[in-house]
């Protein structure tokens, strides 16, 4: 039986300097192959010229370079494009690029499904499979780079990556943390630490470690200003209740200077748009490094939620303003084919888990 060849995608400038060292190279090669996988998208080790022909046949030998297979492609009225991947016996996730005048948005996959099973979420209704590995969350990056047309400037269509597909960044620590690092890393994507935003719902303690590993935007899936609204909203908070969390957001906010915690809040008629709820969430927040990005909520067919309309929403915003707390309202891209917020649902078969108990949820999470 042939062994499985290392997929060279997923690694770090370290990892890889070490792969090399190990195989007889000099530790330079890291650098070389960094920048032909992630700055050239080349994944043919045949058309990497500056290696010699031993070095490309030794890694033809026992590593490869894997991008996704791509099962459709769907376009939006306003631009908005989505991909399914193949991720392997019957499960599929989604990427979707966002494009806009002055930046383009990928908003990339964790995981395959999500177990947090949060009530207004697609992904979550979907249950839960595997966590993807790092390579499997790079290659989003790698393809869509290869695939979309760059800016005017010349440079890369995708000007920032968010992880907020499918699945809990903070349930898949390890895999994401080193997707984060290749990210930034200069020679390969090289992105500006205030390009790369983490979405998680409240991992405390991965949150805690995000803080000392690794420096990028933080975007925290709130949605409630109590706890007895929120366990229902989002199971987690049963086990990291919102004090929890927030001590966590301001801790990961005082380690890295300048940086604010962008608190996301969907907007759902009649549970969490009250004036009254507005006025706990500024009080949650008043005078911390935070800011609010409301969502409209994005219909799918399982949820009997409705989105707060326009002037609900303009009220709940204005009543933050008033406090002090700097708001949004997020603008809803590519609803038209389930590709906005909340709306991403990939194809989860043989599900490990689905629709969790508390047991369960805890036993994935930690």
């Amino acid at each position: 039986m042939q062994a499985l060849k290392k997929n060279l995608l997923g690694l770090t400038q370290d990892e890889l300097e070490a792969f090399f060292l190990d195989l007889g190279y000099k530790k330079f090669r890291a650098k070389q192959l960094l920048q032909w996988m992630h700055q050239k998208y080349v994944v043919d080790f045949d058309l990497m010229s500056d290696l010699s022909m031993t070095l490309r046949n030794d890694l033809k030998s026992i590593a490869s370079i894997s991008l996704p297979e791509i099962i459709s492609e769907t376009l939006s009225n306003d631009g908005t494009v989505k991909w399914l991947f193949n991720s392997g016996v019957g499960q599929a996730i989604e990427t979707v690029f966002i494009p806009e005048a002055d930046r383009g948005t990928l908003c990339i996959s964790s995981q395959v499904g999500c177990a947090l099973d949060c009530s207004f979420c697609a992904t979550g209704f979907q249950g839960f499979n595997r966590n993807l590995t790092s390579s499997e969350i790079i290659a989003q990056v790698c393809f869509a780079n290869s695939l979309l047309p760059k800016r005017k400037n010349g440079l890369s269509a995708i000007t920032n990556v968010v992880f907020m597909g499918m699945g809990e960044p903070l349930a898949n620590y390890k895999n994401v943390l080193k997707a984060l690092r290749i990210l930034l890393s200069d020679n390969a994507y090289g992105l500006s630490r205030r390009r790369v935003t983490l979405s998680t719902s409240g991992i405390v303690p991965n949150l805690n470690s995000l803080g000392d590993d690794c420096n990028v935007s933080l975007a925290v899936s709130l949605h409630a200003p109590e706890d007895e609204l929120r366990d229902n909203l989002v199971p987690i908070n049963k086990m990291h209740p919102i004090a929890e969390l927030l001590e966590a957001c301001w801790a990961y906010a005082k380690k890295h200077s300048n940086r604010y915690i962008t608190f996301e809040y969907v907007m759902l008629r009649d549970i969490n748009d009250s004036v009254l709820q507005a006025r706990k969430l500024a009080k949650l927040l008043k005078n911390k490094p935070a800011k609010v990005n409301l969502i409209p909520f994005n219909p799918f067919s399982e949820s009997d939620y409705q989105c707060s309309s326009s002037e609900q929403i303009r009220r709940f915003q204005s009543k933050l303003r008033e406090s002090g707390i700097i708001v949004t309202t997020r603008k809803t891209r590519g609803d038209d084919i389930d590709a906005a917020c909340g709306q991403l649902a990939g194809k989860v078969n043989n599900k490990v888990l689905t629709r969790l108990s508390e047991k369960k949820r805890r036993a994935v999470v930690l």
